[in-house]
């Protein structure tokens, strides 16, 4: 069975590449589009009118050789002084909703409890918000993608339990500044990349290698900072303000690479390892057993007094359950697993090793200009499905998925890569049931890619960085999903 299955998307996919394989089905009318940014990516002005450091201003300014092209997000964009730029953009596309996220530092300059707020800082915000709601376009606000002030690194960051403190007093300015015009929240964006890429393996700022060991620290207050911020907003403001508030993990489709028990175990593992590691606490109460047993077992081995992963008491599992009024997700690519023999020599403590399987591309699916992502449409299918059926059929937000090249408005892989993802998306929605509700495109326009540099575009838009103007060119892709906006049709004619 599992080989017929394994040969009709083989099929599928030769198929695709000589002609559209999208369905002519249209969206339902419910269904939201928009488009995404960061702030650290394209805002700029990272010291002026009166914002902190934060720990990507530090890390690009004290190590630059950490991004590929040595750049930084220093101006970016320059969306801080081009921002009615940026909503005319949003304009012209004809987006629902604009999913972009907040400064914390530009917000709190020190980040800390009880420490002044930054009056210049909340005034860009609501103007940019008032500009949105202007054009009939609905805010959809990050209040942390990944740019925790710098003085709260130097507390330790997200591994040191008083972030949890810090993060709801910032919450509750967020809230009580912005919220009677902001009516959905996502407190993280992909959690995954700020603890295990930033204090486990050094990918991303802080840059930290501690794996097997902070990342696990910094995932358990992350999760408490979220649940603290989501009663913060259930108490005191949303009887007031009716919004809803989530989290964005991301995670690739994990695809089993044979039809073996033991690789469609390790491929499920994947799964809770990375989606189901801040997931399953938020919807089901704690971590995922498969991950509370395996890193019990391995941290007895190790001769450790206690497990690596931190435990959550009965009182914090009743109050990190059920903050959510929706699931998120951030989705690009796919990986095929397969089963490894279990690690031999303990003394290795690391978060891979904890999950002990092999990962790999299939050598046809196509490349894109980032080395971890290639294009499997039918893999955003299947991870719909396991969301939904992981998590009891709860209301999806997809927000972010897209892909990257080396630059030029002529972006027809970009084209085929929104309309091949979106058909899935849309079969997933008409022919299994699954009950999503909004897409969000990464990105708006070209913009700071962390590590990267600006080697790396994902841009509806282009933005020469060449010019201090920053100046903005639509790409041809922008018309596709302008269109499909519009029309709610992938291809030229729906039913």
């Amino acid at each position: 069975m599992y080989a017929d299955l394994f040969l009709t998307l083989l099929f599928s996919v030769l198929l695709c590449k000589e002609a559209t394989c999208a369905t002519n089905q249209t969206f339902p009318n419910y269904f939201k589009f928009g488009v995404a940014t960061a702030s650290y990516q394209v805002e700029g002005a990272w010291n002026e009118d009166g914002k902190g450091e934060n720990i990507w201003d530090h890390l690009c300014h004290t190590n630059p050789d950490f991004v590929d092209d040595r750049s930084n997000g220093d101006i970016a964009c320059d969306s801080y002084h081009k921002y009615k730029d940026d909503v005319a953009m949003l304009k012209d596309l004809g987006v629902d909703f604009y999913r972009f996220s907040l400064s914390w530092s530009r917000l709190i300059p020190l980040g800390l409890a009880g420490s002044p707020v930054n009056q210049a800082g909340i005034d860009y915000y609501k103007n940019l918000i008032q500009e949105l709601v202007n054009n009939n376009i609905e805010p959809l606000v990050t209040i942390f993608h990944w740019d925790l002030p710098e003085t709260l690194q130097e507390y330790g960051g997200f591994p040191n339990p008083e972030i949890e403190e810090h993060f709801a007093y910032y919450a509750r300015v967020v809230f009580k500044n912005f919220g009677d015009s902001v009516k959905y929240w996502l407190t993280f964006n992909e959690p995954l990349q700020t603890c295990h890429e930033g204090y486990g393996i050094g990918f991303t700022a802080p840059g930290y290698k501690s794996s097997g060991l902070a990342e696990y620290k910094c995932t358990h207050t992350l999760i408490k900072a979220h649940a603290r911020a989501y009663h913060v907003y259930d108490e005191e403001f949303r009887t007031q303000q009716q919004g809803y508030v989530g989290i964005a993990p991301d995670t690739y489709w994990y695809e089993p690479a044979s039809g073996s028990v033991s690789d469609q175990e390790a491929a499920e593992r994947a799964l809770q390892f990375t989606y189901g590691w801040f997931a399953n606490p938020i919807f089901n109460g704690n971590y995922p057993s498969v991950m509370i047993e395996r890193i019990d077992e391995r941290s007895k081995l190790q001769g450790f007094a206690s497990s690596r992963l931190p435990k959550f008491t009965d009182e914090e599992v009743e109050y990190i359950k059920g903050t959510h009024d929706f699931l998120a997700i951030n989705a690009y690519s796919t990986l095929y697993v397969q089963a490894k023999e279990e690690e031999v020599d303990t003394a290795v403590i690391s978060y891979d090793s904890d999950l002990n399987v092999d990962t790999f591309f299939d050598d046809s699916w196509e490349e894109s200009a980032s080395s971890w992502l290639r294009v499997v449409p039918w893999g955003m299918r299947k991870l719909l499905n396991w969301l939904s059926k992981t998590y009891n059929h709860p209301e999806i937000f997809i927000t972010e998925n897209g892909v990257s090249d080396t630059g030029g408005l002529n972006d027809d892989r970009r084209i085929n890569y929104y309309r091949e993802y979106l058909s899935n998306v849309l079969e997933a929605i008409l022919d299994d049931g699954v009950n999503v509700t909004r897409y969000t495109a990464w990105s708006l326009m070209d913009n700071f890619e962390w590590a990267r540099g600006y080697t790396e575009k994902y841009g509806l838009y282009s933005v020469n960085f060449d010019d201090p103007g920053r100046p903005r060119t639509s790409k041809a892709s922008a018309s596709y999903y302008s269109s499909v906006i519009s029309s709610k049709c992938l291809v030229d004619n729906c039913e």
